[in-house]
């Protein structure tokens, strides 16, 4: 049966302690993969467990897994997400939790759709001593779904506690058995007083530990965002989808029947910890440039781009000789041949020459975009704390990358450090790995810096909107005559180099520093005040609908 079912569907195949290190099984005797759907098998722990007579009871297993639950990567992080809220203080025990849940919703299904020897397979798993409680609550849900006699798989006792939690837990697994990921949650909730330090090596060991590896080599979509009912870890005892008792407030509770204001999106440090949970093996800095870019989608707009008088089509005018080493795709065949029936390289070969004539629709020349972030000591380190300025920059540059423009982001924390994308950039990833950097050095944006940029600019290059994010420590620096120039002098010839307007976004209450405020706007900056960072993501969302909205032609 092993050979016909290998031919159907082969796994990796691991003869030795070797091959499981090199495949990652490590925690079980099987394992399944979200990278490579692909499942693994040990023939030595198959062997040594005594499972080589249950084939077709493991092989349908692994599939469930990747086909039912979890299915794919992302419903695997929702529920992981809701299992991390039902389990206070024990949330690194929510994959192995996972991964039993799976396995009785799978395995119930076997069971009773195509009447497998699943319970043939916990026996052959039981070992010798005390399993623990934890275990014995999930062998006694499986005796309650298959109606099995008490102690067939569950080898310890159960108290009148256990008992009823495990009824709970049969028919928790029967309700939502077509809605998994909702009662994930509530499964977490009732298996939290049977989780102790035991409770992950007893769980791994006797069970099937297959969901361990599913993150490695993935990394999913979709997980920084909280979802409505995901806080609804709610005990299956007060579910009233498997008790029929509707729930009701508490007496005297108010604000009965509103819903409380609460944030919409993870923090990174709990969106990359869910992501270790799955078992995603990302750096920090991957996990930084995913979390802004995916933070940042739902708010991307059409950069603003500037209209030409008149767009150009090419138009024919001469010839020309064509050399060797130019393009091969641009010579003129017909005239070249016309010239002398001999082709000579360089001698006979000529290309055509093209001008330039007014077309009938204006072009877009999109504006590229400078973003100098303060990312001084007061600044979050991007990678440990959501940090708004870096998201911010992260809304405002990738709008610009999908209006065709090109980007350079500046991050600089003066006097002290500063880190710049070399040149103006199209490349994604380049943008993002400076936008989640971090220096925490100086006390704010050094406008110095500017003339790094825009010294070396001439009005044949595109114009450049000047986009700065600092506080009220900028005008310190504005100040400072170091190297015989004051910052105000750099500033207003780098916006003048630039071509493109510029806009200062400052986190400081509305009205304050008047002076140098009036200072900055006569030179032509345009000031934004922040009461909070939180305050940046709607303004980079309305800064790059309203500059866009600005150039944009109306019917």
């Amino acid at each position: 049966m092993w050979s016909k079912l290998l031919r159907l569907s082969p796994p990796r195949w691991c003869e030795t302690e070797e091959d499981e290190r090199r495949e990652g099984l490590l925690e079980s005797f099987a394992m399944i993969r979200s990278a490579d759907h692909a499942v693994v098998l040990s023939a030595r722990q198959l062997r040594s467990r005594g499972l080589e007579r249950f084939p077709l009871e493991i092989m349908a297993h692994e599939i469930g897994h990747h086909v039912y639950c979890p299915g794919d990567l992302a419903d695997y992080g929702r529920m992981l997400a809701r299992m991390r809220r039902g389990l206070p203080s024990r949330e690194q025990l929510a994959p192995m939790v996972a991964n039993v849940y799976g396995d009785l919703l799978i395995n119930d299904r076997l069971r009773r759709t195509a009447e497998l020897d699943v319970p043939g397979v916990y026996r052959a798993l039981a070992g010798d001593g005390d399993p623990g409680r934890f275990w014995t609550f999930i062998m006694r849900i499986y005796e309650h779904l298959w109606s099995l006699p008490r102690g067939s798989l569950a080898a310890a006792p159960a108290d009148e506690r256990l008992e009823v939690d495990a009824q709970l837990g049969a028919r928790l697994v029967r309700a939502y058995a077509k809605d998994w990921v909702r009662g994930s949650g509530r499964f977490a909730a009732l298996c939290y007083p049977y989780l102790d330090d035991d409770a992950e090596r007893t769980g791994g060991m006797r069970g099937w530990a297959d969901t361990a590896g599913l993150g490695r080599g993935a990394f999913p979509d979709g997980l920084t965002e909280i979802e409505d009912d995901e806080d609804a870890a709610l005990h299956p005892a007060f579910d009233p989808e498997l008790s029929g008792v509707e729930a009701r407030p508490l007496p005297g509770a108010g604000g009965a029947g509103k819903k409380a204001a609460r944030r919409r999106s993870r923090e990174i440090g709990e969106y990359g910890e869910l992501l270790r949970a799955m078992g995603v093996d990302a750096s920090p800095a991957a996990v930084a440039r995913r979390y802004y870019r995916e933070r940042a989608l739902p708010h991307l707009v059409r950069y603003p781009s500037r209209r030409a008088p008149r767009g150009t089509e090419p138009l024919p005018e001469g010839l020309q000789p064509w050399e060797p080493g130019d393009p091969l795709e641009r010579i003129e065949w017909v005239q070249t041949l016309v010239r002398s029936p001999v082709v000579v390289p360089g001698i006979t070969t000529v290309e055509r020459t093209y001008g330039a004539s007014p077309g009938p629709e204006p072009r877009r020349d999109p504006v590229d975009l400078y973003v100098g972030i303060d990312c001084s000591g007061s600044m979050p380190n991007p990678q440990l704390q959501t940090s708004y300025p870096a998201l911010a920059g992260a809304i405002v540059s990738l709008s610009a990358l999908r209006a065709g423009a090109r980007v350079k982001v500046v991050l600089s924390g003066e006097p002290g450090k500063t880190l710049a994308m070399p040149e103006f950039s199209r490349d994604e990833r380049e943008v993002l790995e400076v936008l989640t950097s971090y220096l925490g050095t100086g006390t704010g944006f050094g406008v110095k810096r500017l003339a790094d940029t825009f010294d070396a600019r001439t009005p044949r290059d595109h114009a450049v909107h000047v986009l700065l994010l600092s506080d009220s420590d900028l005008f310190a620096l504005l100040d400072d005559r170091g190297s015989g120039e004051s910052g105000w002098d750099v500033a207003r010839r780098s916006l003048a180099a630039a071509r493109g307007g510029g806009t200062a976004v400052l986190q400081m209450p509305a009205g304050a520093q008047a002076g140098p405020v009036a200072h900055l706007e006569a030179d032509g900056w345009r000031v934004h005040y922040l009461s909070a960072w939180e305050d940046l993501i709607a303004f980079a969302h309305a800064f790059s609908r309203r500059a866009y909205d600005e150039h944009e032609e109306r019917p």
